[in-house]
């Protein structure tokens, strides 16, 4: 069957012959993919800054976005059935037994580091024809959802973001539930724009905070949010124009942004960071100022990535209100579908639009 591979050692990618899988194990179940979504991960690693191959093999099948259709299930599965959606989860335990969040099946915040990841490190992914998983990774999604159920892995980022960060603000005698609590996201990438959405289903008076493209501004305004553009708004103006701010939900990567923003971060404010910036040249960072805003103003900050089954279920359960709420806006976060020959463009060139999606069957 096809696949689209990356062969880090010979700084080439390209579509191959990859093997059929077969059902081995009783509780695995046997998918046909349907999607496959684009992110800056598949672009980074088709630009062979990382990625890693399963052991002993000199390829590795990208893809990471899943959606696929249940064909076939192995005797002891119970959590799926023949004909299901399922978007699949992304990251695999590591083996250490001193491992307590890997053994505790939250492999999303795994202390060793030595976790493996589908079209990522040390497992393929899922820009084929078919796979085989555990059905304990498989997260089932409503027919309803079909046409956008591709955007559930990547929601997931800002539904455990926003897990994390109830939790949180659980530590305020008032929960962080005062009314006109406020919410700024750095970016309007789908990453960016997902969070957007999941903080306004929540309740907070959102802000997108982005340089400027095309369409972008009406299509924020559409789901209730607000946009500022940075070309012609600055920082301080940003935070002069929201008042207090809450949340910052950093989607970006963009590390000068990021610390710039977090010195208009409000009392008893979270800082959320999701982007994971490439290796470029030192910047200059206010430490003392920040350090006092840390301490004086009960400030939180921390980092987030991959997630555990709690955020695909929240993901779907938005995702799903998401599309009674806003139909048109969230499906335009798909800006085109196209076949896996089309690869070449999708992973190398300079990406156009917000999520693009290798459809494999339909």
């Amino acid at each position: 069957m096809k696949a689209v591979a990356v062969f880090p050692d010979q700084k080439r990618i390209s579509i191959v012959d990859h093997e059929d899988p077969s059902i081995t194990n009783p509780t695995q179940a046997k998918i046909r993919m349907l999607e496959v979504g684009i992110c800056g991960t598949d672009r980074e690693i088709s630009s062979f800054q990382y990625g890693i191959p399963p052991s002993g093999e000199d390829r590795l099948v990208i893809g990471h976005e899943s959606l696929g259709e249940v064909v076939e299930l192995g005797s002891a599965v119970s959590r799926v059935k023949t004909g299901d959606l399922v978007v699949t989860m992304v990251r695999r335990p590591c083996p250490h037994v001193e491992c307590a969040p890997c053994r505790a099946g939250r492999q999303d915040f795994c202390s060793t580091g030595d976790f493996t990841e589908r079209g990522i490190r040390g497992a393929h992914g899922f820009m084929t024809e078919m796979v085989v998983d555990d059905e304990r990774y498989m997260n089932v999604i409503p027919p309803g959802l079909r046409d956008i159920g591709v955007l559930v892995e990547p929601l997931t980022i800002a539904e455990k973001a926003m897990l994390q960060l109830w939790q949180i603000q659980g530590r305020l005698p008032w929960g962080g539930n005062a009314p006109g609590r406020r919410a700024v996201v750095l970016g309007a990438g789908p990453v960016g724009l997902l969070g957007a959405m999941a903080l306004v289903t929540a309740g907070f008076q959102t802000t997108v905070y982005s340089r400027s493209s095309a369409n972008i501004a009406p299509l924020v305004e559409s789901f209730g949010a607000r946009y500022l553009a940075a070309e012609t708004v600055a920082l301080e103006q940003m935070a002069e124009r929201v008042g207090q701010i809450d949340v910052i939900y950093e989607a970006t990567g963009a590390s000068r942004l990021a610390f710039e923003a977090l010195k208009t971060l409000g009392v008893n404010g979270v800082f959320v960071f999701t982007g994971v910036p490439g290796r470029k040249g030192p910047i200059q960072v206010d430490t003392d100022q920040l350090m006092r805003d840390l301490v004086l103003k009960n400030q939180i900050v921390y980092g987030t990535v991959n997630a555990g089954r709690d955020a695909f279920e929240a993901a779907i359960r938005d995702l799903t209100e998401f599309q009674k709420r806003w139909p048109d806006a969230v499906k335009s976060l798909i800006t085109g579908r196209y076949p896996m020959e089309a690869f070449q463009e999708l992973l190398t060139a300079t990406p156009a639009g917000i999520k693009n999606v290798i459809r494999i069957s339909n």
